[in-house]
């Protein structure tokens, strides 16, 4: 039988404690972050965490001089260009709010997303942004439920930012960017140039940023008649090698293309690299265009044309719009615009490859 304590039978860290075989300093080191602590002993404590549904009694936290108010930023790559546009926008609208911004890098890793967490509900953090693309599945939409559930019932809350929006009625907010309607645009654009051979070195297959900017792609081809060669549409990761390899990979398979639109402007630098490998000039040979507008994305030779993606204002908003949020208001759902940024790297099409 679970031993609650304290006011109203709420578990105690000492409840903790007991449960995971630590003690109570133990806890606070792992609950807090700070201190390192073995993987194994941070297992143990977050099992009882979860199993005693422990969240800190914020009296305690101020008493011991952690009263700052915290949010959680969560994503899995912090090395992105991208991400760290977005969490730049996050820190300040923190700090400005007067909240404390804690980041995690999960690595994809879903055990450390959950406990990284579950660490937040029991710090009673205001909110927990969560950040990116993922596996649109069954399991994805339960898990975050369940989050979106357990931090809702803390007082805190769950703001999925370009993550897939769950199902009516979690308790969640929901921001956005039209990722699809960007690579639309982006490729409209390449098929007004007078291209009819687009090679699209997209991002993962099961990845939802990744879905959203391919059916872009295949919607502005519809739009205009047409139906792109299947064998022009390529699959990697959101990453520079990624582009090299698969841009290496289509000119030793002899497929025939003008332009080249890369899922993202990391994936267009590899493809820059690889066509100037082969002894090709863009956009003279070959146009090329990105996707999310990072700063390099102009110092490139060409500069890159590319769609915008408001990542800073995306950050701002996750937290404004949890932080100030009014108990009891309807969950919200916000979508940012993103724009093509025309710059030198596309042209009308000289011959085809």
């Amino acid at each position: 039988m679970t031993r609650k304590s304290g006011d109203a039978g709420r578990s105690t860290i000492r409840d903790v404690a007991a449960r995971a075989g630590v003690s109570a300093s133990t806890v606070s080191r792992v609950l807090g972050g700070v201190y390192p602590v073995s993987a194994a002993t941070r297992g143990r404590v977050m099992r009882a965490v979860r199993e005693l549904d422990y969240v800190a009694d914020a009296r305690a936290k101020a008493i011991a001089g952690a009263g700052t108010p915290t949010l959680a930023f969560v994503l899995e790559d912090i090395t992105g260009p991208s991400f760290a546009h977005m969490a730049h926008g996050v820190e300040r609208e923190a700090t400005r709010l007067g909240h404390l911004c804690l980041v995690c890098s999960t690595e994809g890793d879903v055990r450390h997303e959950l406990e990284f967490v579950e660490m937040m509900r029991a710090q009673r953090a205001a909110a927990v942004i969560l950040v990116g693309g993922t596996a649109d599945t069954p399991e994805y939409r339960e898990r975050t439920h369940r989050m979106a559930d357990s931090l809702a019932s803390a007082g805190s809350r769950l703001v999925l930012c370009g993550r897939p929006p769950l199902d009516p009625g979690a308790p969640v907010t929901v921001i956005e960017y039209d990722n699809e309607g960007g690579a639309y645009t982006l490729v409209a654009h390449v098929l007004a140039q007078g291209h009819r051979r687009v090679l699209f070195l997209g991002g993962r297959a099961d990845h939802t940023t990744a879905l959203g900017r391919e059916r872009g792609y295949l919607a502005a081809h519809r739009a205009r008649g047409l139906t792109p060669d299947p064998s022009l549409l390529l699959h990697g990761d959101f990453t520079r090698d990624a582009g090299h390899r698969l841009m290496q990979q289509a000119l030793k398979d002899g497929l025939e293309f003008t332009a080249v639109v890369a899922a993202t402007d990391m994936v267009a630098a590899g493809a820059l690299t690889a066509l100037h490998e082969a002894g090709l000039t863009v956009p003279g040979d070959v146009s090329l265009a990105g996707y999310d507008d990072i700063p390099f994305a102009r110092d490139l030779h060409p500069a890159l044309t590319t769609v915008h993606v408001p990542y800073e204002e995306l950050g701002r908003l996750a937290v404004r719009t949890a932080l100030e949020r009014t108990p009891g208001a309807p969950d919200e759902h916000l979508l940012l615009g993103t724009h093509v940024v025309v710059r030198d790297s596309v042209a009308a099409p000289s011959s085809p490859r």
